[in-house]
Formats: structure tokens, sequence, C-alpha cells
């Protein structure tokens, strides 16, 4: 804790104190996040409140977040459908979402899939990718709105465009089977490649499939197993089997049964596909192979389990900044 947070801190709360409801919000952000102060959510809390009461509306979405959460308060999802509610009326995008989210699922209000649609189209006109890729799936599954499948496309271009790599990936679908759009395996895997370049396990596993057999790009087996191998490194059941097949034939990495071995039971606790293959190695291997594949397996988990965790650790350093 530095001397400038300290500083900063006491500042926010000399104007929070005088009823500035700006300083108010910052003093509950101090004691959110601990900066120039101990953490202390239910202090956060009461600062966030007062500034929401005063009509702030990053507070009055922090209030009903900390009620959908239970962070600081007891969790209401009727509150926390209140202050959202409020944020939102405001303009505020992420509280719009949310407020999507609730009548989507039912949290906190009565669930209704048109006003579902309303909010998410509010928050998808400001820009938010999540938002116009929700809006892209009522216009797909005719929820809260009639199906329209030229609506549908163009919020989750949208969304891709902004680089939502789930939106991305539903890019791809409709170019790979032509489904509303002219079939095009090239810009399906061009769609693919971008959520891949991103992290995406999804797209990763696609765009290695699409090397694999040829599909939009040149046949490259040692591509395909990059690909695979990033994917299956954040335990994708799919791309573990396919990793699998890649030591099972020596496609593009040198033969070895019992790597195929290890990486279909890892895939085989999810995917059904793996467990088929597990049952054909069996037939081949010796049980001293068998019993090296299993360990090697527990080894490969071991490492699989160590990227996730530093990947979930980044992502949430990232989120804090």
């Amino acid at each position: 804790m530095s001397a400038g947070e300290i500083k900063a801190f006491e500042r926010f709360k000399a104007g929070a104190e005088e009823g500035n409801r700006f300083y108010q919000f910052n003093l509950g952000k101090c004691y959110e996040e601990g900066v120039g102060v101990k953490k202390d959510p239910m202090l956060a809390a009461v600062w966030y409140m007062k500034s929401a009461e005063q009509g702030h509306a990053p507070a009055q979405y922090n209030v009903g977040h900390f009620y959908r959460t239970g962070q600081g308060v007891p969790k209401d999802l009727a509150q926390a459908f209140f202050w959202t509610l409020k944020a939102a009326e405001q303009g505020d995008e992420f509280a719009q979402f949310n407020i999507g989210l609730s009548y989507s699922e039912g949290d906190g209000v009565k669930k209704d899939d048109a006003l579902a649609v309303i909010w998410w189209r509010k928050a998808a006109e400001h820009g938010m990718a999540d938002a116009q890729y929700n809006l892209g799936t009522c216009y797909q599954s005719g929820s809260g709105v009639p199906k329209d499948q030229p609506q549908a496309i163009q919020w989750y271009r949208r969304a891709a465009d902004q680089g939502l790599a789930v939106a991305q990936c539903t890019m791809a679908e409709f170019y790979a089977k032509g489904d509303g759009v002219t079939k095009d395996e090239v810009q399906s895997a061009t769609w693919y490649r971008k959520a891949a370049e991103q992290g995406d396990a999804h797209g990763q596993n696609a765009l290695g499939v699409y090397y694999f057999y040829g599909r939009g790009v040149a046949k490259d087996y040692k591509q395909a197993a990059f690909w695979y191998r990033k994917a299956a490194d954040q335990g994708d059941a799919v791309a573990l089997s396919n990793l699998g097949e890649i030591y099972a034939n020596g496609f593009g990495a040198a033969k070895d049964e019992i790597e195929a071995y290890a990486y279909y039971n890892l895939s085989a606790i999810d995917y059904e596909e793996a467990r088929k293959e597990i049952e054909k190695l069996e037939k081949k291997l010796s049980r001293e192979e068998i019993a090296a594949g299993q360990k090697r397996a527990k080894e490969l988990q071991k490492v699989i389990e160590a990227k996730i965790s530093a990947k979930k650790a980044e992502e949430e350093n990232k989120a804090r900044k």
C-alpha cells in the first residue's frame, strides 16, 4: 500500500463525509479493492449505497452487483434488480445488459424474453459486444422476437468485429454450413483463426481440424497439432482426443501410442469418442504400455491444470487493472 494510495483514500473519505457522491463512490471503490485501506466489503457497500441514493449510476450498478453476489450485504436478487435498473435507466450499458439477463433468466423479476430483448438492444446499440451477441441468439432462436436469420447474423457480425470470440466462432459456423450466408470455408477458417488467436479453445480446436483436413487452409498436420495442443492445454476434451489421434497415427508428430493413450485417457472423462479409441489401443498395447500411458496421463493432467490456473490468475490480474 503506497503513500499515494493512502493520501487518495484520505481525500476521498473527507469528500465523501461532506456528501459528495463522486467521492462516496471512490471511497466505496477503495474499500472494495483495498486501495489505501484494508479491504472491507461491508463499508464498500455502505459508501456505494450513499452514492447510489444520490443518483450516481456507477454506484447504483455496484450496489446491484453487491446484492446479486451477496458481497458486503445479504444476497437479494430483487434488490439487485432494483438498483441495476436504476443504473440501466440512466444509460449504463453494463446495467442494461444485466437487466436483460435478469429478464431472460427470471432473476429477481418475472421472466420476460421480450423485455430481455429490449434491454439487450439498448446495450447493443451502445456498442456492447456481449449484448450484440445475445441479441443475435434471440433473433436466431425466436426468443422474445420473431425469428430473423439476417438480423441474427448482423448482430453476431457486429459482436465478432469487436473481437468477441464466441461470436467469431458463430460466424465461422455460418460460413462452414452456408447458413444464411454463402458457404465459404476460407471465411470460416478466417473467423476461427480470429477466435483461436485470442486464446479461445473452441476456435483453436476448430482451426486444428481445418488444418488436419485442409478445409479453408492448406492441409498441414503440424499446424493441426499446434492448434490442438493450444486447446488441449485449456482442458478441451475434443482437442485432447484429437491430439491422441495425432500421436496414434504419427500425423504431424512422431508416432507414440503411449502418448496417444494418455491423451485419450484425459479426453475420455468427458468425451465418448475417446473411450472408443482407448478400447482400440488397449487391444494393441501390453499391460506395461497401458500402465505407462496411465502414468503419463496423470503427468499431463498436472501440467494442464497448472496452465489453466496460470491463465485464470492472469485473467484475474487483468480484470483488477
